[in-house]
């Protein structure tokens, strides 16, 4: 990856250059998708020898040019496991989707009151229904108006409702990171996000309602899951 031709024209996001998300297709042998901030996303069809930019349809106005090849602050990839080949992506400023594996991207950012944002996920048995935790702004890293909310589409992005049942809505300014996301594959789906205030909360009906399961630990920056 360190030998890809573009790598003279990759750039440290605020938090430093990182390579934050790998993503195994399971239904093609050899596919790797990778993302890096702030470099882009880029993917591998022969287990990782060879590499390329996946970043058509990504604009970035903070770079010289906004549609560059690569330069683009991917924050988090997500795959519909039923659907390899559908991504979706959180980026510096923009939801977007992807339905042929990264060749082309379109935003989907539709109605979310911001579309700034680290964490994406997609519901384990519904390619088209994914989760976002929009951020008020890239200078200010809490959710807007002091409420937390978890935006959820049924439409691959196309139209967004806002999840609220269960979650604070005054007095809440906490963020949500790229890793503190997490979906299990229980019938109804269940949905697990942290905060940067060290509270850790559970959906058991995909989204519908919220519960806190964990409170007052330090900032979480991660959140996995597992069923047994």
């Amino acid at each position: 990856m360190r030998g890809h031709g573009t790598g003279p024209q990759w750039q440290p996001g605020a938090g430093g250059m990182c390579l934050h998300t790998i993503v195994l297709d399971p239904k093609t042998a050899g596919r790797i998708f990778i993302a890096i901030s702030a470099a882009g996303a880029f993917r591998s069809d022969d287990a990782g020898k060879t590499w390329k930019p996946i970043n058509k349809g990504l604009k970035s106005q903070y770079i010289p040019n906004p549609e560059a090849e690569v330069g683009h602050c991917v924050h988090r990839i997500a795959q519909a496991k039923s659907r390899p080949e559908l991504l979706y992506m959180q980026k510096h400023w923009d939801v977007m989707r992807s339905f042929d594996a990264g060749e082309t991207w379109t935003e989907v950012s539709d109605n979310l009151p911001t579309d700034f944002g680290f964490v994406i996920d997609v519901h384990a048995h519904e390619p088209e229904t994914i989760y976002v935790v929009p951020i008020k702004s890239d200078g200010e890293h809490f959710v807007p108006d002091g409420k937390l909310r978890v935006y959820r589409s049924r439409a691959g992005g196309n139209e967004w409702e806002e999840l609220t049942k269960g979650l604070p809505q005054s007095n809440c300014y906490v963020n949500v990171l790229r890793d503190a996301m997490a979906v299990d594959e229980l019938d109804k789906c269940g949905v697990y996000f942290g905060t940067s205030g060290g509270q850790v909360y559970c959906s058991a009906d995909a989204g519908d309602s919220w519960a806190p399961i964990v409170r007052d630990l330090p900032a979480v920056y991660s959140v996995e899951v597992q069923t047994l």
